[in-house]
């Protein structure tokens, strides 16, 4: 069939809003229409080629949608059922995914190659070419097929266009605080970097009982939102954080220091190292350039302090646990959502969706029209 999609040709352009040809689904996939689609960082880190997957590609990786039709051996998913996309597939029989370690399936492998997890093939062309997809999904799409591995399905009360961002930002940054973090009742909590995620790690810190929440964001309208979605304190940079936490906390600084920055920098990790207390963790959830190789921090201080650094991919999440269990919390009215979209484009409005996040405009910007 032909359908319309936002494809990246070259590295550091435009997204290229053009008809595509979409093939049928195949063994173990579903072909699924979008409702909504989040703008997330981590496609922009592929525009300007910090993340270097291979292109042509179709881009988008936080989406949800309806299924219109099934493949072989799908039995579970049938149409008209409500999906949201696992930005990483969850295959539930390789030994992440039966030892609770959803985010780290082995099917995630092939999120470096772009093509389909069955055939390793592609179901998406354009100009007489293959097209690989963002995290294997490509939700820049009015439609794609994926694998039934990369679907959640929710209930049918639940609007699309906000329950999108389950598939990325919100579960990511939730689970750095819960899961990653482990925030405790009591602790006190800083997050460096307040976007789509950060806002997040704000929610979890808040829901997992922080005493204080620090948001460190040069973006005034981003430390508004902080304090609107839980943060106690809110800083434009971390050298004017430092102090302050300091004096805040009786000079223990903070237990848990989540890092959710649009493009994270090694020589900052020693600066969130500073601002943790003894035996306190750093959480490094945002994403580094991929020829990235060194980092800045004291490792006396390290070691003398019991600190702790971690990484953490998709909030160290369940996403077939956590997603079902997170929108439990919205309809409780415990987790925002409806607040986390700032505003919404339509798929030909991708390139101003972008150009609104880099200038700050936008806590999460979403395509709901496609």
């Amino acid at each position: 069939m032909k359908t319309k999609a936002a494809i990246m040709w070259e590295y550091g352009k435009d997204w290229s809003v053009e008809e595509i040809e979409l093939d049928p689904p195949k063994e173990q996939e579903v072909l699924v229409k979008l409702v909504g689609s989040g703008l997330c960082h981590s496609d922009e880190h592929v525009l300007t080629g910090d993340l270097p997957f291979p292109l042509p590609m179709i881009g988008g990786h936080e989406g949800a949608g309806i299924v219109e039709e099934v493949g072989a051996h799908v039995t579970w998913l049938k149409p008209g059922d409500k999906v949201i996309f696992g930005f990483i597939p969850a295959c539930g029989r390789c030994p992440s995914c039966a030892s609770g370690h959803e985010n780290l399936c082995d099917y995630g492998a092939q999120m470096g190659i772009g093509t389909q997890v069955f055939d390793s093939t592609s179901r998406h062309h354009a100009q007489g070419q293959d097209l690989t997809l963002m995290c294997l999904l490509g939700t820049f799409a009015e439609r794609t097929v994926v694998n039934e591995a990369s679907c959640i399905k929710i209930e049918d009360d639940i609007p699309l266009e906000k329950a999108c961002l389950l598939g990325c930002g919100v579960v990511t940054g939730w689970g750095s605080s819960v899961y990653a973090a482990d925030v405790q009742p009591g602790e006190d909590v800083a997050v460096i970097g307040i976007g789509g995620i950060g806002i997040n790690a704000v929610q979890g810190a808040k829901l997992a009982g922080a005493r204080h929440i620090f948001a460190i964001d040069p973006v005034e309208l981003k430390r508004e939102k902080a304090l609107q979605f839980g943060a106690t304190h809110a800083f434009a940079s971390i050298e004017e954080a430092t102090a302050q936490i300091g004096d805040i906390t009786w000079g223990r600084n903070a237990n848990k220091v989540i890092m959710t920055m649009g493009l994270g920098k090694g020589d900052m990790i020693g600066q969130a190292m500073a601002i943790t207390a003894k035996r306190g963790r750093v959480v490094v959830t945002n994403l580094h350039n991929a020829l990235e190789s060194e980092v800045s921090l004291s490792a006396l201080d390290l070691t003398l302090m019991e600190k702790q650094l971690v990484g953490s991919l998709f909030g160290s999440a369940n996403p077939r646990v956590d997603i079902p269990r997170l929108l439990g919390l919205y309809r409780a009215g415990q987790l925002k959502l409806d607040e986390l979209v700032t505003k919404t484009y339509s798929l030909d409005q991708v390139n101003q969706g972008y150009e609104d996040m880099r200038n700050g405009l936008n806590l999460r910007g979403v395509i709901t029209s496609f």
